[in-house]
């Protein structure tokens, strides 16, 4: 797929995926489902749920590794900068052929990598962020999103990037 069609389909995500309300026992459901998922999954992730700036879910999963929890924070930092997915901050850098660098960021605080989703509420905005860490960056990305369309009660097949 294109960058083009990626960008589309990601900004239809950010659409798609907000909230009326979240909570913390919003982040509890949506963090154990994504615990969940992953652990059928036997995938060597860390999830984190960030509420402003308070860590309010985290759970790193068997294999994964202390890099994963600074992977998470420099993900995350592009959803809070951006209030937009670090996926999609990162093809539209790729895009242009930029990094973060050429918006005065720096690398070691900001990863435009796929992983971390903004959440979203209606009324509000960009309230924090979800991120998972561990798996190639659009497969990270796909499960979070997978996560948000269950929690919000979308289906996946609408939403969902193809395979790359």
């Amino acid at each position: 797929m294109t960058i083009d069609h990626d960008l589309s389909r990601i900004a239809l995500q950010e659409e798609m995926l907000r909230f009326d309300s979240f909570d913390l026992s919003t982040a509890w459901v949506l963090g154990n489902l994504l615990h969940d998922l992953a652990t059928e999954r036997d995938l060597a992730v860390a999830i984190d749920i960030t509420l402003h700036a308070m860590p309010v879910f985290y759970v790193a999963l068997p294999g994964s590794t202390p890099d994963n929890a600074n992977w998470i924070r420099r993900k995350r930092a592009m959803v809070l900068r951006y209030f937009r997915s670090s996926y999609a901050s990162g093809l539209e850098l790729k895009k242009a052929g930029k990094t973060v660098e050429n918006n005065g960021l720096s690398s070691a605080d900001y990863a435009p990598h796929g992983g971390s989703f903004p959440i979203h509420v209606h009324g509000t905005g960009c309230i924090g962020a979800v991120t998972v860490s561990g798996l190639p960056q659009r497969e990270d990305h796909n499960l979070v999103v997978e996560a948000l369309a269950l929690t919000l009660g979308h289906e996946m097949h609408n939403l969902a990037l193809s395979a790359e």
